[in-house]
């Protein structure tokens, strides 16, 4: 099948999800311990291709249920040393991972669909062109980040929802078919 990929360089940035995208989402729930996490098929072999072609590569996600009192941020260090372990272990890498804490009703500049997360990694790594940076995730408050921050956005899914074209320029079924795709052109 054709996507239709664009073409990318070191220069660019890719901003990822993490639930949904990296690893199983549960559904109704949250990944609060390093036995709960567990990586999507084909995610590792994907992390190290796009390593290949991106500068820079980061994990921004919501994780409310810190806020909710379901884990603490400890719980979650430990599920991030986990994933870095792995991705580390197959040739992959992140730079950096991004989270919110705060609940969907605080309205938190750092909470996605608020670009916060994106500009702090600029200020932590003030190289990066937010105009060249790639936005992967699997819902329509990850589409609605990327915009918010001016990126490309790609989404994983089945399907195109039939609203809200606006948000999504690419879709995928998965990481892993987004990484062959982008590494052809």
């Amino acid at each position: 099948m054709n996507y239709n990929c664009f073409s990318v360089d070191s220069s660019w940035s890719l901003f990822l999800d993490r639930d949904g995208v990296i690893n199983k989402r549960i559904i109704g729930g949250y990944v609060t311990t390093r036995a709960e996490f567990e990586f999507l098929p084909g995610v590792l072999s994907a992390l190290s291709l796009l390593g290949r072609k991106f500068g820079h590569i980061f994990i921004v996600s919501n994780q409310q249920g810190i806020g909710k009192g379901l884990m603490t941020e400890e719980d979650l260090q430990h599920v991030h040393q986990k994933m870095l372990k792995e991705i580390n272990k197959h040739d992959g890498r992140v730079d950096n991972i991004y989270y919110s804490p705060s609940l969907a009703s605080d309205n938190n500049p750092m909470r996605k669909p608020a670009p916060g997360m994106a500009f702090l990694a600029r200020e932590h790594f003030p190289e990066i062109d937010l105009n060249h940076a790639v936005m992967v995730g699997d819902s329509l408050t990850d589409m609605e980040f990327g915009k918010n921050a001016g990126m490309v956005t790609v989404l994983l899914a089945s399907e195109k929802p039939a609203t809200h074209d606006h948000l999504i320029d690419f879709i995928f079924p998965d990481l892993i078919t987004f990484a062959q795709e982008l590494l052809k052109n």
